[in-house]
């Protein structure tokens, strides 16, 4: 039968742990002698010292493959996504909703749009080039100051009656409100494979046909002109805007109405369920009494 253990009293277990602390015997202190507390420090110096070295290195790898200017991997953005201002959303759904008789919900439709157009301003826009018309913009070499590409520039003034110089209500104090589409930018995106066509904005009343009289495009035709194309990235064309399509609409009778507005061109699907807001953006306008 084995030997029960002597319980040991808590003077002996703190003589014992004081012992493990330092030994006057051996010289060693919790449980080394300073000798092997040297080598056992040099060796896990060396040792993270070299893992941080491999890490460095490895990033270092990492950064030097990837391009700067442009992504590796953008295989989901095969068509651009397109958004409406101003942009009100209510869950899922775009409402553009306001009041004829209340000043406020009008004023917070048109500040929205003089927000969204600052860096239309002709100011903005001054350092930007005079693009030519119906062609692409294609540069391969990085000629704008401080090793960038030129921006095409888009003006305010451009979206007409829809660009708030004349109409600073942005037709929100009556019942000829104005929306504007733009379309999202994708790195070296060519609309309709290069072929040369430029797309443009078709928008269609879904429901409440007999409440809209009239629909009017700025620019002229709903066009997004082939110069705005192709996008390099943000730090190749830092000063870049995106072209936009307003489209004023004439509510009469109920005055409310669902659309669609969508970009037409080849290659920018509209279908997929998945992604309500590639290449359309539906929303319902209602100006209320």
């Amino acid at each position: 039968m084995a030997t029960l253990k002597e319980k040991r009293t808590c003077g002996q277990r703190c003589e014992d742990f004081g012992r493990f602390v330092w030994n006057s015997d051996t010289g060693a202190m919790f449980g080394r002698t300073p000798e092997k507390w040297v080598y056992i420090s040099l060796y896990y110096v060396a040792f993270y010292v070299i893992m941080t070295g491999l890490f460095c290195l490895a990033i270092w790898t990492l950064m030097y493959t990837l391009d700067p200017y442009t992504p590796d991997y953008q295989d989901r953005l095969t068509s651009p996504g397109v958004m409406v201002w101003p942009p009100t959303y209510i869950e899922e759904d775009v409402i553009l909703s306001y009041n004829l008789s209340d000043k406020t919900s009008q004023r917070k439709m048109s500040n929205c749009l003089s927000n969204f157009l600052k860096p239309y301003n002709d100011t903005s826009q001054q350092s930007n080039h005079n693009c030519t018309r119906g062609e692409y913009f294609k540069q391969e070499k990085f000629e704008a100051p401080h090793h960038t590409k030129y921006s095409c520039r888009f003006t305010q003034s451009m979206l007409g009656r829809c660009s708030g110089l004349d109409d600073p209500t942005f037709g929100y104090n009556g019942t000829t409100p104005c929306v504007i589409i733009k379309m999202n930018r994708i790195i070296n995106f060519l609309p309709n494979n290069g072929t040369g066509m430029a797309p443009h904005l078709n928008c269609t009343i879904l429901s409440g046909h007999e409440n809209i009289d009239m629909m009017e495009y700025f620019p002229t035709n709903g066009t997004f002109d082939l110069s705005y194309f192709p996008y390099y990235g943000k730090l190749a064309q830092p000063t870049y805007v995106n072209p936009l399509v307003a489209v004023k609409f004439h509510l009469v009778k109920e005055r409310e109405a669902k659309i669609q507005c969508r970009v037409v061109a080849h290659n920018i699907a509209y279908q997929d369920s998945y992604e309500p807001y590639q290449g359309k953006v539906v929303f319902l306008l209602k100006a209320l009494k």
